[in-house]
């Protein structure tokens, strides 16, 4: 049986590609949200990212969970 594999935490990387900004900048917004939210540690969620960048979180999830399938597939042919 093979398992769904959805990650919660968005990645710098993940807020690369739907913003289009740098890695480091990517950084950078994750740690103004973890900060503005009072996290302890520095893990932010897809849902906290969309509402902190007033996106739709079906769309954000589409273009990164999308991709990454997209990607799979490419490295198996």
């Amino acid at each position: 049986m093979k398992k769904n594999k959805r990650r919660i935490c968005i990645i710098p990387y993940d807020v690369e590609v739907v913003t289009g900004r740098s890695y480091r900048q990517s950084l950078r917004v994750l740690h103004e949200i973890a900060d503005k939210l009072n996290k302890p540690v520095k893990f932010v969620t897809i849902e906290e990212f969309c509402n902190h960048a007033k996106l739709k979180k079906e769309e954000v999830e589409e273009t990164i969970f999308g991709k990454e399938e997209e990607e799979k597939k490419d490295k198996k042919e």
